[in-house]
């Protein structure tokens, strides 16, 4: 494997002439952006699936980009927030907190609990947690966990700091597109079973088990002169269309990326938001052949096709966007610790849980596979002593209002219902939820999921069930409308 060539772009946002306007006396927007790579040079374990796979070559690099916002009144800091969106299969526990001690001391006068990062959920990017769906990692010419980590922070460190160094005056804008590229990925049958990656040829399949959102959320970033500087797309859709294979890849990201930096600019930083999607996957569930003959009619890869589509709703839209670039603009960004009830384990389940764990504990030489299903059960036994004194989840909440968009987070796999509901009931004009943030809950699964089964619906993969999900909700409304209190614009 080759190294790959850093890119690592500053974006110094100001000017001397062609200044946008800005209302007299008001909070001046700050804004900074930087990307690179964090592909590494060597072989490394790749996350997300059941076995281990060894990434010898790179077929798209992986990124990371920061975007760094500030308003000020005058000298008077009005508030602050860093956002790192990382092409990683999820920002596994401990890492946040370990990265924030790594750069807090790099970021003079910045509050440290308003920088977060957030994964694209890439299913071909390194492992960042040892006995989470990979075992028996080579010790010899392989990249071990604590190293990848290591290089990542010192990665993510320059592009924190570069972003918060280079912030100046600019301005900002928002819009709406639309782009199919998220569908539901659970099947529902006629006994009232589901299946996720189901067979919809079977003659007793019933339905699609719930919704799917396919907005395309914006957020431009301008320099003075309007130029586009930094760009976040955000939709209902995980990276996960290479899934299986054994090659770094940031999935569609990359040609996403790709087609932008050729249209618009080429140290254009882009931002990629997965929003509530647990249930949704880039993977066709039906309608197959004809989307394969289009195609082949277009000479396009699944992932091409699917940023070329991500790429026309920008394109769609950025004459709107650009014609409405505001400098003057609310800022606030909450953070706050919240407690959800955890999904609690039955007798039956940590039974069941049990004796399966007795089952692999008798054998000899456990592959992969089944070294991740025995730690799956294991889990599931620690939770059932664990929630009988601490029946809670914890979990980081943010929630930002910039102009007449809401910006809110959660560390799960949360399914797309969970996400309609909050945008459905927030003030603001427009919604932003990015799942995967923070740190790593699982899959939090609808009701119907949790009746249905099958993966991403039983508790061996959810640590908060329907319960939680609507505490979920309910506090993350809460915390954005908090934000437009007492009906201030």
């Amino acid at each position: 494997m080759h190294l790959l060539k850093q890119i690592s772009i500053a974006v110094a946002v100001g000017g001397a002439s062609a200044l946008l306007a800005g209302s007299a006396g008001g909070a001046e927007l700050l804004i900074g952006a930087a990307t690179t790579s964090i592909t590494p040079s060597k072989p490394v374990a790749l996350s997300g699936q059941f076995s281990t796979r060894i990434a010898k070559k790179v077929e798209a690099p992986v990124t990371a980009t920061a975007l760094a916002l500030e308003t000020r009144q005058g000298d008077k800091v009005v508030d602050q927030a860093i956002i790192v969106s990382c092409d990683l299969v999820a920002i596994r526990n401990t890492i946040q907190d370990r990265f924030r001690q790594r750069v807090k001391d790099k970021l003079p006068g910045f509050d440290i609990k308003k920088l977060f990062l957030n994964a694209t959920h890439t299913h071909t990017a390194p492992v960042m947690e040892e006995g989470w769906y990979c075992y028996d990692i080579p010790k010899e010419g392989v990249m071990q966990v604590p190293e990848f980590v290591d290089f990542m922070f010192d990665r993510l460190s320059q592009i924190v700091v570069k972003a918060w160094a280079s912030r100046k005056p600019g301005g900002v804008s928002w819009t709406l597109g639309h782009a199919v590229v998220g569908q539901n990925r659970r099947i529902v049958y006629d006994d009232g079973t589901a299946r996720m990656y189901g067979p919809t040829n079977r003659p007793d399949f019933q339905s699609v088990e719930g919704y799917e959102d396919h907005a395309v959320e914006m957020l431009f970033f301008w320099d003075r002169q309007k130029n586009l500087k930094a760009i976040v797309v955000n939709l209902a859709c995980p990276a996960q269309e290479v899934e299986s294979r054994c090659a770094v890849s940031a999935d569609f990201w990359h040609d996403v990326r790709q087609l932008l930096y050729k249209k618009y600019s080429k140290d254009l930083c882009v931002l990629a938001w997965c929003s509530a999607a647990g249930d949704q996957s880039p993977h066709l569930m039906w309608r197959k052949r004809a989307e394969g003959r289009m195609l082949a009619k277009r000479g396009l890869s699944r992932t091409q096709e699917i940023a070329r589509r991500i790429a026309a709703a920008v394109d769609d839209t950025f004459d709107v966007a650009k014609k409405d670039i505001r400098t003057d603009v609310p800022f606030v960004h909450h953070v706050a610790d919240v407690k959800l009830p955890v999904r609690r384990i039955t007798e039956a389940e940590f039974a069941a849980a049990k004796a399966k764990y007795a089952g692999y504990a008798k054998r000899e030489n456990l592959n992969s596979p089944q070294r991740t299903s025995m730690s799956r059960e294991k889990r599931i036994m620690d939770r059932y002593e664990r929630q009988k004194t601490n029946p809670y989840h914890d979990m980081e909440l943010h929630a930002i209002r910039l102009g007449d968009v809401a910006i809110c987070t959660n560390p799960f796999e949360l399914f797309v219902d969970y996400g309609i509901q909050i945008k459905a009931r927030s003030k603001a004009i427009q919604t932003f939820v990015i799942q995967l943030a923070c740190n790593s809950g699982l899959y939090l699964p609808t009701p119907k999921a949790v009746r249905g089964g099958s993966y991403s619906g039983n508790p061996h993969v959810s640590r908060v069930g329907p319960e939680g999900g609507q505490v979920l909700v309910e506090q993350t409304v809460k915390a954005i409308n908090a934000l437009w209190k007492d009906g201030k614009k």
